[in-house]
């Protein structure tokens, strides 16, 4: 197997319209044959696993469809959740009318996300998430449901960048500078991946927060009350 942090804004695999090179393509590249098990979106950030061997495929494939799979991620969210911790159980479907988008449906499949807040700061949250299923933008569109998007996510939050003068009352930029964003990803990394290989040897992998999120989180904690 090979395991890597991919950086924000890199596609896992090729896409349908092969946009942009994917970190799928630099690895056949590098190795040959390779193997997808799981994917990450575009703008998340954090530990991915792919498959060198077909053997491989097929027992990592089982364990992540069995959930024998801890994935932990970090995500900054607009407003703080009512419990500082909880599990969301919300069935997911492909929006039938929307390529690339989902909904919570009755006839989705189950998906299962916990969550628990690690800093509170008052209009916006740090979350540690938890997926015990893998299903398609699953984190975004559970926050999404609940009231607190990602931040800067364009599908089911408002995709706008994240600027200093949201956080400061009294902000003023010279007329002649452009602001530039703390963040203009979406801000959701995937921070640890843990399993046991066909040996039962258990391997767990985990990625620091890569810069941008970790910038926006230092210029929250100055200048944000925290509850």
């Amino acid at each position: 197997m090979i395991v890597l942090n991919k950086p924000a804004g890199l596609l896992s695999v090729p896409d349908r319209t092969q946009s942009a090179p994917s970190l799928k393509d630099l690895l056949i590249e590098k190795y040959g044959e390779i193997f997808t098990v799981h994917r990450l979106d575009r703008e998340t950030s954090g530990v991915i696993v792919f498959a060198k061997t077909a053997e491989a495929h097929q027992y990592l494939s089982v364990i992540f469809q069995e959930r024998q799979v801890e994935k932990m991620y970090y995500g900054i969210v607009w407003g703080v959740p009512a419990s500082p911790a909880g599990l969301i159980e919300l069935p997911i479907l492909e929006h039938p009318g929307k390529n690339g988008t989902m909904v919570v449906h009755r006839k989705g499949k189950p998906a299962s996300t916990g969550y628990e807040v690690m800093e509170n700061f008052g209009r916006y949250a740090l979350l540690k998430f938890n997926l015990f299923t893998g299903r398609t933008h699953q984190i975004r569109l559970h926050m999404k449901e609940t009231g607190h998007p990602i931040l800067c996510d364009p599908l089911y939050g408002d995709g706008k960048p994240f600027l200093v003068s949201s956080l400061k009352k009294n902000y003023k930029q010279a007329e002649w500078e452009e602001e530039k964003p703390i963040l203009s990803r979406l801000a959701l990394h995937s921070a640890k991946l843990g399993f046991k290989d066909r040996q039962q040897e258990r391997f767990v992998w985990e990625a620091e927060m890569p810069k941008d999120m970790r910038a926006l989180l230092s210029q929250m904690k100055k200048n944000s009350k925290k509850i």
